[in-house]
Order: structure tokens, then sequence, then C-alpha cells
């Protein structure tokens, strides 16, 4: 299983640090070394738990959660480059889910934000999955604050 969950857990390892990147106050070597523990850290946790012939098996097992509580998994990874649970508090969305599934990594910001899909490939054997409507309207949403944006935020764009 390890080499077939490689770019899911790269994706996922990638996204953590690119949120913390996006905080600011950490130097690149320490986000280098941040995303290779984490990797780690996905790689050994699900080891044992990766079904490429059912991907949504296991995929609680899999999930990354932080709500209020801080992933252990980001916890550990961060706590190898010197980075606190108080200061990843301050970094990242107090709200976040993670889903590391074969084939597919997706995030949710907050509790009612929009379900974003960070990678997608088609199954083996599978059809290939449409494409989500409400993928352009995600790409730059974790960019947005640190929970979910109100209902009645407006972002504008200007050239």
């Amino acid at each position: 299983a390890g080499e077939a969950m490689r770019t899911e857990i790269s994706t996922a390892a990638a996204f953590v640090t690119r949120l913390l990147r996006a905080a600011g106050g950490i130097g690149e070597e320490q986000l280098r070394r941040f995303r290779e523990y984490l990797q780690e850290a996905l790689r050994e946790h699900y080891k044992h738990h990766w079904f490429p012939l059912v991907p949504s098996k296991g995929s609680g097992y899999r999930c990354i959660r932080i709500n209020h509580k801080m992933d252990p998994l980001i916890g550990k990874a961060a706590g190898m480059i010197g980075l606190s649970h108080e200061r990843l508090f301050q970094l990242l969305p107090s709200e976040l889910t993670l889903w590391v599934d074969p084939f597919e990594v997706s995030y949710r910001i907050g509790e009612d934000g929009s379900i974003c899909v960070l990678y997608e490939s088609p199954q083996p054997g599978g059809k290939a999955t449409k494409p989500l409507e409400s993928r352009t309207s995600c790409k730059e949403e974790w960019r947005i604050g640190r929970s979910s944006p109100s209902k009645n935020y407006m972002m504008t764009v200007s050239s």
C-alpha cells in the first residue's frame, strides 16, 4: 500500500504545509521538515488502513481533524520542528477536516463549509468521476480566514 498512497499522502501533507506557510512566521526549512514528518506519520498511520478496492473503507480512520482539539498526526509532526499545539491553533483553521482516501483527497474548513477536492484520480477499472461544480469556488477558500466564512461574505477580485 505504501507506493499506492504516495500521491494522496503527499497532497494532504502539502495542503497542511501550505496552510502553515500562508499563516506566516515559519521558515521554509522548518516547513519542509514538517511536511516530511507529516508524510511519514500519515504513511505509518494508514499502512494497514488503505483499501483501494473499497476506497471508503477506513475513511474515518484516515480523516485528519482539527476541531478545538489538534489532530495527533499534525501535532506530532509540528512537535518535531518545535511548534507547540498552542502555536498550531493560532496558525491553522480552528475547524478543519481533511479526508485522505484512495483516489481522492478533500477538505472542509468550518463545520458548514464546502467540501473541496484537492486531488482526484479515476479508480482503476472504474468510471472517471464527474468534476465537482463547487471546485472553482473552493480553490482559494482556504485563504479566507480561520473558520467558516460568514454567509454574507463577498469576495471581490480586481485585476
